[in-house]
C-alpha cells in the first residue's frame, strides 16, 4: 500500500471547505445533528466491481474488504450471527463448515472482528464464484429483499458515512449532544488511512450516482438519524442543491464565473471532477 500521508493522486484535498448545517433532533430534545451539507449531497457511490481500485492495489478486485471488520460492539456481532445461520455455501464461497462464532471471527489488538483469509474478509466471495463476486452478506439482502444495513457489520454498511458525538458545553452550563454525519474519508481509517492505495469518497471515480448521497444511502441515515431526523436532513440538502446549482450557473443553465469561487465549498470537489470529465 501506498506510503503518502499528505497528498493521493487524482482524489480532492480531505482539506477542502464544506457546507455544514445544524438542526436540533426532533426525536430528543437533548440532541444536536450537524451534517456535513457538502458530502451528503455528493454524487458518490460505491463502485465495487464497477470501477473500484481497491484500498489494495495488489488486490484491486477486493475492494475495501481487504482488512476485515471490526465489530462495534455485541449487537453487531449477534446481527451478523444472525445471517450466517442462514448462509450456505452455495452463497457463501469460503463457507467454514461452522457457523460458530469462533469459525469466522478473529480478534486483533484485542478487538473482535471477522477473519481475514487469504488476503480479504472471509464473507467476500471472490471472482469467479457462481453466485457472484462481493459480500456475501450483501448478497444475501438482495436475495431476501432485506436492506443491507440490517444484515452487515456496523463499519461495512455505513461506510463511507461517519457518525460521531460530542458533547457540547454552553456558557450557561447547558449542554447537548452533538451528532456529526459526514464523509467516512481517508482520516476515519487511523493513521493507516494514508497509506491505502486508493479510496472511493475522495475519487472522481466513485462520483458518478445520478442520485446524491442523502438519497442513495436513504435506508442508512435513517438507521443512524431517525425518520423524523432524515426528513429534516433531506430538506436541508434539497436546499442546499437549488443553492448550488444558483450560484454556480447562469439562467441558461451556463456556468457563472462568479459561481466557479463558490463550487469547492458547495459541490464536494470529487462530485466537481467528475463533472468536468
Amino acid at each position: 500500500m501506498s506510503d503518502e500521508t499528505t497528498s493521493h493522486p487524482g482524489e480532492s484535498d480531505l482539506q477542502t471547505a464544506r457546507t455544514w448545517v445544524e438542526f436540533d433532533d426532533p426525536a430528543d430534545e437533548g440532541q444536536r445533528f450537524r451534517c456535513d451539507l457538502t458530502w451528503l449531497t455528493s454524487s458518490w457511490t460505491c463502485v465495487f466491481g464497477n470501477g473500484c481500485h481497491g484500498i489494495d492495489a495488489d488486490k484491486p478486485d477486493f475492494g475495501c474488504c481487504v482488512l476485515g471488520a471490526h465489530f462495534t460492539d455485541k449487537d453487531d456481532v449477534a446481527r451478523v450471527k444472525a445471517i450466517v445461520d442462514e448462509l450456505g455455501e452455495d452463497e457463501w464461497e469460503l463457507h467454514p463448515g461452522s457457523t460458530r462464532k469462533s469459525a469466522w471471527t478473529e480478534r486483533e489488538d484485542g478487538e473482535l472482528k471477522t477473519k481475514v483469509v487469504d488476503g480479504a474478509c472471509i464473507f467476500l466471495n471472490r471472482p469467479g464464484f457462481p453466485a457472484g463476486a462481493g459480500c456475501s452478506l450483501h448478497q444475501h439482502a438482495m436475495l431476501t429483499g432485506v436492506e443491507p444495513h440490517t444484515v452487515k457489520p456496523d463499519v461495512c454498511w455505513q461506510l463511507p458515512i461517519r457518525r460521531t458525538y460530542r458533547t457540547v458545553e454552553l456558557p450557561d452550563e447547558s449542554s447537548y449532544l452533538e451528532v456529526s454525519i459526514g464523509e467516512y474519508d481517508r482520516r476515519g481509517w487511523g493513521p493507516g488511512g494514508h497509506q491505502l492505495d486508493w479510496y472511493c469518497s475522495g475519487s472522481p471515480d466513485a462520483h458518478v450516482a445520478a442520485d446524491p448521497v442523502y438519497v442513495s444511502e436513504r435506508p442508512g441515515l435513517i438507521e443512524l438519524m431517525g425518520q423524523a431526523g432524515y426528513d429534516e436532513l433531506a430538506a436541508r440538502c434539497e436546499a442546499h442543491l437549488v443553492l448550488a446549482a444558483a450560484v454556480t450557473t447562469t439562467g441558461d443553465g451556463r456556468p457563472s464565473p462568479s459561481g466557479r469561487a463558490l463550487l469547492p465549498l458547495l459541490v464536494h470537489p470529487a462530485t466537481l471532477a467528475a463533472g468536468e470529465r
